[in-house]
């Protein structure tokens, strides 16, 4: 699934991103690290993958989207 970096803490490495609807989801450590990112910008595109749906979605990796 594609998004949009929305928020990002470089101490804590949490933050957020908006799915295409503009749906908020947060994102903990544990997701970006399994990433290998080091930093992450707003408004940079990003491939998430997910668990669950709905109230219970929750983000289990943050990279980079390449084309």
């Amino acid at each position: 699934m594609q998004a949009t970096s929305y928020t990002y803490d470089p101490d804590t490495r949490c933050g957020s991103v908006l799915l295409d609807d503009g749906t908020p989801v947060e994102f903990d450590a544990a997701a970006f690290d399994a990433g290998g990112l080091r930093l992450l910008r707003p408004g940079q595109r990003v491939r998430i993958e997910t668990e669950g749906a709905a109230e219970s979605l929750r983000i289990t990796l943050v990279t980079l989207q390449t084309l």
